[in-house]
C-alpha cells in the first residue's frame, strides 16, 4: 500500500482564499464586468498612484533581473524611517514576512501565539513549519494582550499580532503593545504585523519602528498593497534589528521583489499627497458604512483599516447567504466563516459610488 506524499501537517492545510476576482463572478452570475463593484480584498479604491505608475515604466529592462538585495529601495525606507538597511527585510508582499518569520523561528513542534479572529495567514504559517498553534480566545473581537501572554508555553518560539487587526478592524492602543513586548521572554520573536497602520487617526499613531530599537526580538511588518495602493504588484517590508533580519534573508527566495515593484514602492513610500488622499477618503468611506449600518440596525466592529466587519443575521447561514445575494447584485465583499464568524461579512471600504451601491444591495439582500 503507497503512502501519501508529503507530511501531514501539509496535508491539513487548506489553501488561502483570495477575495473573488471580478472576472469570475461575472463569468459565474453573467453579469457585467463593468458594472461589478469589489469591495472584498481591502485594496486601495483609488488604485495605483501615478507616480508609482511612471516609475515603472521608467524600469530600463525588464528582461535582467532585479536588484536582489534592493537597495534603492531599502534606502528610501531608511530615509523615511531612519533605521539601518541592514535592519530591512524586502518581501513579496507583506505575507511573505510572516511566512519567513515562522521558518526561521519556528521548528517542528514548537508552538506560536496568536489570537482568535486574526490573519488567516497566521495559522496556514504555523502549520506549513509543523508547529502547533496556541490560539488565544479574542476580546470584543480584538486581541487579549494579557491572555497571549499567559499562553506562551516553554516551546513557543513566535507570537503574531495584527495592529489594526484583519478581519475585525480592531486597534490595540500603543502603549498596551509596548507594555507587552516588555513581558515577552527575549527568546520569542514578535513579530507586529500593521499592514492598516497608515489608516490610523491622528491620536491612534504611534512610533512602533523606534520600538525596534530597544527590543531586539520585534520585527515589524508593513505592505505596500493597502494605502500605497500596490496590490497587484506584491511588496511588503520587515524591520527588526539585524539578528532577526540576517535570518529572514538567508532563507527569502532570491529576487523575490521584482524590479516593477521596486521601483513603484520607491516613488510610493514618497508619494505623500496619495497618501494622505487615500487615508481621507477611507475616513469619509467608514463615515458613510458605520452611518447606514446605524440605520439599519446592523451591528458593526469599529474598525480601525480600511474594512468594516457588519453582522448580518442570527443564523450560521447568515453570511454565506448574504454574501451570495450580493455577488447575484455584482457586489463582491468577503464572507468570514473561515474566520469562525459566519454571521458576519467584512466590506471593504470603496469610493463613495462603490459604497452607495454596496449599501443598496445589502439592504435588499437583507429582506
Amino acid at each position: 500500500m503507497s503512502h501519501p506524499l508529503g507530511p501531514d501537517y501539509i496535508r491539513a492545510i487548506a489553501p488561502y482564499q483570495g477575495g473573488k476576482p471580478i472576472a469570475e463572478v461575472a463569468r459565474e452570475f453573467g453579469l457585467d464586468e463593468a458594472k461589478i463593484v469589489k469591495l472584498a480584498s481591502n485594496e486601495n479604491p483609488l488604485g495605483m498612484p501615478e507616480s508609482a505608475r511612471k516609475a515603472m515604466a521608467g524600469v530600463a529592462d525588464g528582461g535582467r533581473y532585479p536588484d536582489g538585495n534592493g537597495f534603492e529601495l531599502k534606502a528610501a525606507l531608511t530615509e523615511k524611517y531612519g533605521v539601518p538597511a541592514e535592519w530591512i527585510t524586502l518581501g513579496n508582499g507583506s505575507n511573505d514576512i510572516l511566512e519567513l518569520a515562522a521558518r526561521a523561528f519556528v521548528q517542528t513542534g514548537q508552538s506560536v501565539v496568536y489570537a482568535e479572529y486574526s490573519f488567516a495567514v497566521y495559522p496556514l504559517a504555523t502549520q506549513a513549519v509543523g508547529a502547533r498553534a496556541l490560539v488565544v480566545r479574542a476580546k470584543d473581537y480584538g486581541h487579549d494582550l494579557d491572555a497571549m501572554l499567559a499562553a506562551i508555553e516553554d516551546d513557543t518560539r513566535l507570537i503574531f499580532i495584527a495592529n489594526p487587526n484583519n478581519p475585525t478592524g480592531t486597534f490595540i492602543p500603543g502603549e498596551q503593545v509596548e507594555a507587552f513586548l516588555k513581558k515577552v521572554p527575549a527568546h520569542i520573536v514578535v513579530v507586529l504585523d500593521e499592514a492598516y497602520t497608515e489608516f490610523l487617526s491622528a491620536e491612534q499613531q504611534y512610533d512602533s519602528i523606534a520600538w525596534v530599537a530597544k527590543y531586539p526580538n520585534l520585527l515589524v511588518s508593513r505592505s505596500m498593497s493597502k494605502v500605497y495602493g500596490l496590490a497587484g504588484l506584491r511588496i511588503g517590508y520587515g524591520i527588526a534589528q539585524a539578528g532577526i533580519t540576517d535570518l529572514l534573508n538567508r532563507i527569502r527566495q532570491p529576487f523575490n521583489v521584482n524590479a516593477f515593484a521596486q521601483a513603484a514602492a520607491i516613488a510610493a513610500l514618497r508619494d505623500t499627497d496619495f497618501v494622505a488622499r487615500s487615508a481621507t477618503l477611507n475616513a469619509a468611506g467608514y463615515r458613510q458604512f458605520t452611518t447606514a449600518f446605524d440605520e439599519m440596525g446592523l451591528q458593526y466592529v469599529p474598525s480601525s483599516g480600511n474594512f468594516v466587519l457588519v453582522k448580518v443575521g442570527e443564523d450560521a447561514g447568515a453570511g454565506a447567504r448574504v454574501n451570495l445575494a450580493l455577488l447575484k447584485q455584482g457586489i463582491i465583499v468577503r464572507p468570514v466563516g473561515n474566520y469562525g464568524l459566519p454571521q458576519w461579512i467584512r466590506i471593504s471600504i470603496g469610493l463613495e459610488q462603490e459604497n452607495t451601491l454596496c449599501i443598496a444591495a445589502l439592504k435588499k439582500a437583507l429582506v
